[in-house]
């Protein structure tokens, strides 16, 4: 073994325990330090020709190390929250209408729940996310036309649950029920723009 290299794990086995402490105490979890203590181990290996010549300046070098890699995680982390903090307000903000109110629609989401999942994805893009269906077949990597075809079998399927629910939930007058007005709101629309 070179000179450098058995000096690098003499200062590993020396200090490893220690930057491994330094780190515990500034990071959440022991997981977390144990993560940054291999990234610190990783570079003392690569920059191993800048190992210092005096025994003595090998621990303040691998804390200098420890402490850069900590910024680094610390600076992360705060984008990571920021980023979470931006996608909540969004969530927030953005709240469909269509299921906003969950007992408003809950007739539909029954009917919904009973479609194939690919049938789902398709409603809830057109309706919901106001994509066309040619716009739905490149987001699924689906031809426009088995979209457009499983679009028009997932709305005639849509019809009948909805036509099958229980006595004493249709709206007064057997007017469209809230839901059903969904379903039939774009559909003319739809194809035309598809």
């Amino acid at each position: 073994m070179s000179t450098s290299k058995s000096r690098a794990t003499a200062a590993v086995r020396a200090h490893a325990a220690d930057v491994l402490a330094y780190l515990t105490r500034r990071v959440d979890s022991p997981e977390d330090a144990a993560d940054l203590l291999s990234e610190v181990l990783l570079i003392v290996w690569k920059r191993i020709t800048a190992l210092p010549s005096d025994d003595s300046e090998v621990r303040p070098w691998m804390f200098g190390i420890a402490r850069k890699v900590l910024l680094r995680h610390h600076r992360t982390m705060q984008r990571k929250h920021a980023v979470a903090d931006r996608l909540r307000s969004m969530l927030t903000v953005a709240e469909s209408p269509a299921f906003s109110d969950r007992d408003d629609h809950a007739d539909l989401r029954d009917a919904l729940i009973r479609l194939e999942q690919v049938d789902r994805d398709i409603i809830g893009l057109v309706h919901w996310e106001g994509f066309s269906l040619k716009d739905v077949g490149r987001i699924m990597r689906m031809k426009e036309g088995t979209v457009r075809s499983r679009y028009h079998r997932a709305r005639a399927s849509l019809r009948t649950y909805l036509a099958e629910r229980p006595e004493g939930t249709t709206s007064p007058n057997d007017e469209p029920t809230a839901a059903a007005a969904v379903v039939e709101d774009r559909s003319r629309q739809d194809l035309v723009d598809s």
